[in-house]
């Protein structure tokens, strides 16, 4: 059976034993990120046939839901 604990988002356990070593390596990995998928977000975009501000919001937006939603127990 499943507890409360399970449902609980993952960054809110992970932030408990959260470091500034950590925090660096994040933040290295998150520009990584941005250099590639702003970029691609625009160019699926513009494939889609809507304007490329339309793929910034989606890659923004779907970015920090991921973030806050996301993770594995595992």
């Amino acid at each position: 059976m499943r507890t409360a604990r399970a449902f609980v988002p993952k960054l809110a356990t992970t932030l408990e034993h959260y470091s500034r070593e950590q925090l660096v390596r994040d933040l290295i990995a998150g520009v990584i990120v941005g250099i590639v998928a702003l970029p691609l977000s625009i160019a699926f975009a513009i494939a889609s046939g809507v304007t490329p501000d339309r793929g910034l919001y989606t890659a923004i937006v779907a970015g920090f839901v991921i973030s806050v939603l996301g993770g594995s127990r595992g």
